[in-house]
């Protein structure tokens, strides 16, 4: 019988055939892997204990108030750290009478440790002992003093920043007793309105490749936020012919200046003019949109193409600002507090003062902001006039060095009301990673404002500075054990804005080259965009008003960086957490969350398998605090677990319930070594070389491991330690091999392949799941299984040349069945991921059947031998790629367990290809055989591609203007009667004078003093009645 007259029949032979091999197969595998894993030993072991355990059942709703109790708790400590500097700075400055002819010298932290060529340290650069330190991330700091750092374009011994300086000296002591005090603080900080940036603890600060240090404490999250309230800002720009050349770049700089001191709690729009008005983002017409880190990038991406041409009317364009922001203070949308449009133009010369009676007398809900670009003052008194008839502050800028300086001046302005009610808002950031710091940790800052309470210059509302402390988002989810959530639980955090604070599946960084960065939407990453199958927000909304609940979700979590997907059912419990803008969510997994296995050993028999070599703890959970002491820092939590047990460090706090589990585990997995032990000394090399090692986990985070074979001939060297974070116990996640076995029957073996670089040496890792608390595996090589492959075939009479149909040859496959289907196709979304410009792809199309993806564990037939070289990692930038955020979407194959075999015929043209693929008992395997010579090229390759969601205008729009559900802060503070109702600024005006406490107090009383005095704004003649 040939293929061809019945190719029914023969495919009912190849049913038979298969089955006897993938049996035969299957029980070579189960032998080797239970005998080298041990897994049968570890099963008895825990039977024999089982009635001694106690079964702890879980109530969400109770842990998720315990927790965020724990957090409001550690997070008000901070808060009265800031509370002390506040007051110490605010005392410092009543004391302090200002001096213009000051000398002082100082810590410079750019200059520290520097010396001449005589040898002889530099003005502002004495000696500064620094010392690395592993709390500050080993950095090389100096615990004892705080030290200064300024911006490249602030004089480091002008008079205002020697006075701010010497005054701010008395913070020193504070920064060290609250370190005292509370040694799980951070950095601290205070940020001078004039510039300068006391960091305690004091480090060397290095400039960027130009030689630049460009940061500015006043443009950082926490400074504005704590210096102002929430605002609404229409930007109007002047993009007329007159504009062309340094005049647009200046405007462009100031700008981006702007949106700069711009955050979460503020809301944006951008208006170009010249011989008609329009929006600069088309999809943001007649709107404002919320001035998250997505919109900044995206408004200065559109002003850097902005061209000046045609002829300014200003008149519409401020007719256009006033409507909308009218329009949003009625519907109770945007900030409901401030709100302002910064006029940036090089001249006005229309009557708009209609515009203004019409639009914003007598009540001057909106505050205007003029800017006047260039060196000429022809036009300087008219937009002068239109700021101080409005509540706001005119400046001149003529030079791009001049732009910082006066753009900041309007948050003076703002901050008035507030510094004059002495009204001390604690603000909270969102997330983001401090260059101050050096690190790509997520934080946030805890900061307050400071004041001047001197009587005379009460009622200038003089802002001093803002004081601030980082809280590393780590910290606080330490607070929320991870053994307490079972293998696929987790907590998260978000903001009042639904923007992701904390959250596992929240991925900042990317890789450029080889040098990892910060994404440029990475703070702004929402929680339906991580939770994204909370299709109606239900969860989000209930977060972001602070509820206090429970809801269930069915969810696709996405795992092995999204090679493979886990089907759950979560249960999420939420609350708020008391005195900041946050919420915690917990998330437990039906069958994994809801009960803990509490054991019960004696310390004594527990502690004496502790000390096994082969054991090791998850470095990164808690078992015991050791961040607090200095000499407990340089302990592993293993170290920190038997000092504790052993009373030999009494003052060690330890979780008692986990150390408890840890005891029990211990002694139940103790076993293990010597079986491990005596399989390694019986091994045989010849039929038996390939098994590498063996391994096991429990749910308090212990792991042993033996090795079969010398460390130096381990194909993956990585795996089961740091370098491999994936493989083990960390603060995010149970190790990938024990999340995969926990959705498979206990008894079965898990399989996947592992590489050290993913390019070559693979090595094979199985796992079996037991019991609900361990995990056990052994990692061999590919090529014992093949040999174990054949040898299979030959007790069930086969040949080297496979085959079922007389001269037919096949190919046979070996799969890991969780991506072999023919119609359980499920598509996965991607909110954080990064596209090439302009292309719209991550790498090259790559074929269902490809190892990369579909990750092969064998793939041999008659002419070929064992394949590594495609496991070579396709995601590789060349240097001028660029990248940009981007929403994708990709498929994932998925294997239904119930289906324990499939076959058919697959016509490609002129022939019939046969397939048969059959489960591979106790595994997730497949064996698929398919025919060897029939082409069925002619199909085009299934894409497991991610590709990048093109959205049609008119949605992308929509998607853009789309504002969703936010909290306001508590607090807004717009106007009070005792600040003046204009001020102005001309280039060449020494710092402004509420620097200095100075006021105009012999203006006529039909007048308004300017902050300088009246005859530096004469055409500010208002209602002496009207007040701010």
């Amino acid at each position: 019988m040939s293929w061809a007259e019945c190719p029914r029949a023969a495919l009912a032979s190849c049913l038979t055939a298969c089955l006897s091999w993938a049996d035969a197969f299957g029980g070579e595998l189960y032998s080797i892997v239970t005998k080298y894993s041990g897994s049968l030993l570890l099963q008895k072991k825990y039977k024999d204990v089982e009635s001694t355990l106690k079964i702890k059942e879980v109530d969400g709703l109770e842990l998720v108030k315990k927790f965020s109790e724990q957090m409001e708790s550690m997070l008000r400590r901070k808060v009265e750290a800031v509370e002390r500097l506040v007051e110490a700075a605010e005392d410092a400055d009543l004391n302090h009478e200002y001096n213009s002819s000051l000398e002082f010298d100082y810590y410079n932290s750019l200059l520290i440790n520097e010396k001449d060529e005589n040898d002889n340290y530099v003005e502002l650069g004495d000696e500064f002992i620094l010392e690395p330190n592993e709390h500050f991330n080993n950095l090389l700091v100096n615990t004892t003093y705080s030290d200064i750092q300024l911006p490249t374009n602030v004089y480091n011994k002008d008079p205002d920043i020697l006075n701010g300086v010497y005054m701010s000296e008395a913070l020193n002591p504070i920064f060290v007793d609250n370190f005292e005090r509370d040694p799980t603080l951070t950095w601290q900080y205070f940020g001078s309105s004039t510039g300068f940036f006391r960091l305690y603890p004091g480090i060397k600060w290095l400039p960027d490749e130009n030689g630049v240090i460009s940061f500015d404490c006043r443009n950082r999250g926490w400074y504005i936020q704590a210096a102002t309230s929430p605002k609404d800002i229409v930007i109007v720009v002047d993009v007329s012919g007159s504009m062309k050349g340094l005049r647009m770049t200046i405007a462009k700089h100031t700008i981006i200046t702007i949106l700069d001191t711009l955050g979460e709690n503020d809301f944006v729009n951008i208006i170009a003019y010249n011989d008609y008005v329009h929006f600069i983002e088309p999809c943001f017409k007649g709107i404002l949109v919320q001035a998250d880190r997505d919109n900044r990038e995206h408004f200065k991406q559109l002003v850097d193409e902005l061209q000046a041409k045609g002829v300014g009317t200003v008149n519409k364009a401020l007719t256009e600002s006033f409507k909308i922001l009218r329009e949003f203070r009625d519907a109770g949308q945007g900030g409901l507090c401030n709100q302002a449009i910064m006029l940036i133009t090089d001249g006005a010369v229309e009557d708009y003062e209609a515009v203004f009676e019409k639009y914003n007398w007598p009540d001057r809900k909106v505050r205007v902001f003029t800017y006047l670009i260039g060196r000429e003052v022809t036009f300087a008194p008219n937009v002068k006039w239109i700021a101080c008839n409005n509540k706001g502050y005119y400046t001149q800028i003529s030079t791009l060095a001049d732009v910082q300086e006066n753009v900041m001046e309007y948050l003076h302005v703002l901050s008035r009301p507030m510094v004059i009610n002495h009204d001390h808002d604690i603000i909270w950031t969102e997330a983001y990673m401090d260059s101050a710091a050096q690190s790509l940790l997520l934080m946030t800052t805890v900061a307050m404002p400071v004041f001047s309470k001197k009587n005379e210059t009460r009622s200038h509302g003089i802002l001093l500075g803002v004081v601030g402390s980082d809280v590393p988002l780590r910290e606080l989810l330490k607070l929320a054990p991870r053994y307490k959530l079972g293998v696929h639980g987790y907590a998260f955090l978000n903001t009042n804005n639904g923007y992701i604070l904390s959250h596992p599946d929240l991925r900042p960084l990317y890789k450029e080259g080889k040098k990892l960065k910060p994404k440029p939407n990475y703070n702004s990453v929402d929680l339906s965009e991580v939770e994204w199958e909370d299709q109606d927000e239900i969860l989000r909304t209930a977060m972001i008003n602070g509820e206090t609940g429970y809801l269930s979700m069915d969810v696709k979590v996405p795992v092995d960086k999204g090679k493979r997907v886990l089907f759950l059912t979560n249960d999420y419990f939420f609350t708020d957490i008391s005195g900041t803008p946050f919420s915690l969510g917990v998330v437990l997994s039906r069958g994994h969350g809801e009960y803990i296995l509490l054991g019960n050993t004696s310390v004594e028999e527990g502690l004496h398998d502790l000390l096994q070599p082969d054991l090791s703890l998850a470095n990164e959970w808690i078992y015991c605090i050791t961040d607090i002491d200095p000499d407990h820092r340089k302990l592993s939590q293993l170290e920190a677990v038997i000092r504790f047990l052993t009373g030999e460090e009494p003052d060690l706090e330890c979780d008692e319930e986990l150390v408890q589990e840890v005891l029990f585990d211990a002694v139940v997995t103790a076993p293990m070594e010597a079986y491990w032990t005596t399989l390694a000394l019986n091994m045989s090399m010849e039929t038996e070389v390939g098994v590498e090692m063996a391994f096991l986990g429990t749910r308090a985070g212990l792991m042993r491991s033996a090795l079969y074979v010398g460390s130096e001939k381990i194909s993956n060297r990585k795996f089961l330690t740091q370098k491999d974070k994936e493989s083990i116990f960390t603060m995010d996640h149970f190790p990938l091999w024990y999340r995969r076995a926990a959705e498979h029957p206990p008894g079965s073996f898990i399989y996947s392949i592992v590489s050290e670089d993913d390019s070559g040496n693979p090595s094979l890792n199985t796992r079996a799941e037991e019991r609900g608390r361990e995990t056990v595996g052994v990692q061999i090589k590919l090529e014992l299984l093949q040999r174990k492959f054949w040898m299979a075939m030959q007790q069930v009479g086969a040949s080297k040349k496979l085959t079922c149909v007389p001269h037919r040859e096949l190919h046979c496959l070996l799969l890991t069945v969780c991506l072999f289907c023919f119609d359980c196709r499920v598509t996965m979304y991607d909110y954080q991921a990064m596209c090439k410009v302009p292309y719209h792809h991550h790498s090259g199309a790559r074929p269902l059947l490809s190892v990369r993806i579909c990750r092969f564990l064998l793939e041999f037939n008659m002419s070929s031998f064992w394949h590594s070289d495609n496991l070579a990692d396709a995601h590789k930038h060349k240097k001028h790629d660029i990248l940009q955020p981007c929403d994708t979407e990709y498929p994932v194959f998925v294997y239904e367990p119930a289906i324990k075999e499939a076959n058919g015929l697959i016509e490609c043209g002129d022939c019939q290809k046969m397939f048969v693929a059959q489960q591979i008992a106790s595994s997730n395997l497949l064996l698929l055989i398919t025919d060897a010579v029939c082409d069925c090229s002619v199909f085009p390759p299934v894409l497991l591609d991610a590709k990048e969601v093109k959205y049609i205008l008119p949605l992308k729009c929509e998607r853009m203007r789309s504002q969703k559900l936010r909290r306001r802060p508590d607090t807004c503070h717009a106007f009070h009667p005792e600040v003046p109702p204009g001020q102005s600024r001309r280039e060449g005006d020494h710092t402004a004078a509420f620097h200095h406490g100075h006021a105009c107090t012999h203006a006529p009383l039909f007048l308004h003093p300017c902050i300088v005095c009246i005859i530096a704004c004469p055409s500010c003649w208002l209602d002496p009645d009207t007040d701010v």
